[in-house]
Protein backbone atom coordinates (compact mmCIF):
# COMPACT_ATOMS: atom_id res chain seq x y z
CA UNK A 1 0.00 0.00 0.00
CA UNK A 2 1.28 3.47 -0.82
CA UNK A 3 -0.05 4.87 2.48
CA UNK A 4 2.37 2.69 4.43
CA UNK A 5 5.45 3.90 2.55
CA UNK A 6 4.38 7.53 3.06
CA UNK A 7 3.82 7.05 6.78
CA UNK A 8 5.40 9.50 9.22
CA UNK A 9 6.46 8.10 12.58
CA UNK A 10 7.65 10.11 15.59
CA UNK A 11 9.57 8.88 18.63
CA UNK A 12 10.00 11.75 21.09
CA UNK A 13 12.82 12.51 23.55
CA UNK A 14 11.28 10.43 26.38
CA UNK A 15 11.63 7.21 24.32
CA UNK A 16 14.49 4.77 24.99
CA UNK A 17 15.01 1.80 22.69
CA UNK A 18 17.45 -1.13 22.81
CA UNK A 19 17.72 -3.24 19.69
CA UNK A 20 17.37 -2.74 15.95
CA UNK A 21 14.96 -0.04 14.79
CA UNK A 22 13.30 -0.67 11.41
CA UNK A 23 10.72 1.53 9.73
CA UNK A 24 9.17 2.39 6.38
CA UNK A 25 8.45 5.88 5.13
CA UNK A 26 9.71 8.63 7.40
CA UNK A 27 10.82 8.59 11.04
CA UNK A 28 11.55 11.52 13.32
CA UNK A 29 13.66 10.16 16.17
CA UNK A 30 14.46 12.34 19.18
CA UNK A 31 15.06 9.65 21.83
CA UNK A 32 17.85 7.34 22.93
CA UNK A 33 18.77 4.19 21.01
CA UNK A 34 21.28 1.46 21.74
CA UNK A 35 21.28 -0.48 18.49
CA UNK A 36 21.09 0.00 14.75
CA UNK A 37 18.60 1.82 12.53
CA UNK A 38 17.80 0.21 9.17
CA UNK A 39 15.32 1.56 6.63
CA UNK A 40 14.66 2.36 2.99
CA UNK A 41 13.07 5.59 4.19
CA UNK A 42 14.00 9.02 5.51
CA UNK A 43 15.34 9.46 9.04
CA UNK A 44 15.09 12.84 10.78
CA UNK A 45 16.94 13.01 14.08
CA UNK A 46 16.07 15.57 16.74
CA UNK A 47 18.43 17.68 18.88
CA UNK A 48 17.92 15.33 21.87
CA UNK A 49 18.63 12.13 19.91
CA UNK A 50 21.39 9.85 21.20
CA UNK A 51 22.26 6.82 19.06
CA UNK A 52 24.89 4.20 19.89
CA UNK A 53 24.85 2.04 16.79
CA UNK A 54 25.00 2.12 13.03
CA UNK A 55 22.50 3.91 10.79
CA UNK A 56 21.72 2.53 7.33
CA UNK A 57 18.93 4.43 5.53
CA UNK A 58 18.06 6.01 2.19
CA UNK A 59 18.40 9.58 3.45
CA UNK A 60 19.12 11.09 6.89
CA UNK A 61 19.18 14.46 8.64
CA UNK A 62 21.49 14.10 11.66
CA UNK A 63 21.10 16.03 14.91
CA UNK A 64 22.04 15.14 18.47
CA UNK A 65 24.78 12.63 19.31
CA UNK A 66 25.64 9.63 17.17
CA UNK A 67 28.29 7.05 18.01
CA UNK A 68 28.41 4.69 15.05
CA UNK A 69 28.70 4.54 11.28
CA UNK A 70 26.15 6.20 9.00
CA UNK A 71 25.38 4.95 5.49
CA UNK A 72 22.78 6.57 3.24
CA UNK A 73 21.80 5.51 -0.29
CA UNK A 74 21.02 9.12 -1.26
CA UNK A 75 22.07 11.84 1.20
CA UNK A 76 23.45 12.61 4.68
CA UNK A 77 22.79 16.05 6.12
CA UNK A 78 24.55 16.95 9.39
CA UNK A 79 23.01 19.91 11.23
CA UNK A 80 24.70 22.43 13.55
CA UNK A 81 25.72 21.16 17.02
CA UNK A 82 25.57 17.50 15.96
CA UNK A 83 28.24 15.25 17.47
CA UNK A 84 29.12 12.33 15.22
CA UNK A 85 31.78 9.75 16.08
CA UNK A 86 31.93 7.23 13.24
CA UNK A 87 32.42 6.86 9.52
CA UNK A 88 29.93 8.09 6.94
CA UNK A 89 29.21 7.03 3.37
CA UNK A 90 26.74 8.57 0.92
CA UNK A 91 26.49 9.94 -2.62
CA UNK A 92 25.69 13.43 -1.23
CA UNK A 93 26.85 15.06 2.01
CA UNK A 94 25.89 18.37 3.64
CA UNK A 95 27.66 19.50 6.82
CA UNK A 96 26.62 22.72 8.55
CA UNK A 97 28.95 24.93 10.56
CA UNK A 98 29.46 23.96 14.21
CA UNK A 99 29.40 20.17 13.76
CA UNK A 100 31.71 17.84 15.70
CA UNK A 101 32.66 14.97 13.38
CA UNK A 102 35.36 12.40 14.07
CA UNK A 103 35.61 9.69 11.43
CA UNK A 104 36.16 8.98 7.76
CA UNK A 105 33.94 10.03 4.89
CA UNK A 106 33.22 8.46 1.56
CA UNK A 107 31.22 10.74 -0.71
CA UNK A 108 31.02 9.20 -4.13
CA UNK A 109 28.02 10.32 -6.23
CA UNK A 110 29.30 8.75 -9.45
CA UNK A 111 30.67 5.54 -7.87
CA UNK A 112 34.17 6.35 -9.16
CA UNK A 113 36.83 3.73 -8.41
CA UNK A 114 39.56 5.14 -6.15
CA UNK A 115 42.90 5.91 -7.80
CA UNK A 116 45.89 4.20 -6.20
CA UNK A 117 48.00 6.45 -3.96
CA UNK A 118 51.39 7.57 -5.33
CA UNK A 119 54.38 5.42 -4.38
CA UNK A 120 55.85 6.13 -0.95
CA UNK A 121 59.16 7.33 -2.45
CA UNK A 122 57.59 10.14 -4.50
CA UNK A 123 57.53 13.75 -3.35
CA UNK A 124 60.55 15.93 -2.76
CA UNK A 125 62.34 15.81 0.61
CA UNK A 126 62.12 19.61 0.92
CA UNK A 127 58.30 19.57 0.92
CA UNK A 128 58.33 16.92 3.65
CA UNK A 129 60.70 19.05 5.75
CA UNK A 130 58.30 21.99 5.38
CA UNK A 131 55.42 19.84 6.63
CA UNK A 132 57.48 18.71 9.61
CA UNK A 133 58.19 22.33 10.57
CA UNK A 134 54.49 23.17 10.31
CA UNK A 135 53.47 20.15 12.39
CA UNK A 136 55.94 21.03 15.14
CA UNK A 137 55.11 24.74 15.10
Amino acid sequence: MSTQTNSKNILNSDVEVKGTLKFAGELTFDGKLEGDINSDGLLQMGDNAVVKGNINVTSVVLRGKINGNVIAKEKIEIKTKTELFGDIRAPKLVIEEGVTFVGKTEVNPNKVAPTPPPPAGSGSPSSRAGETVKAGY
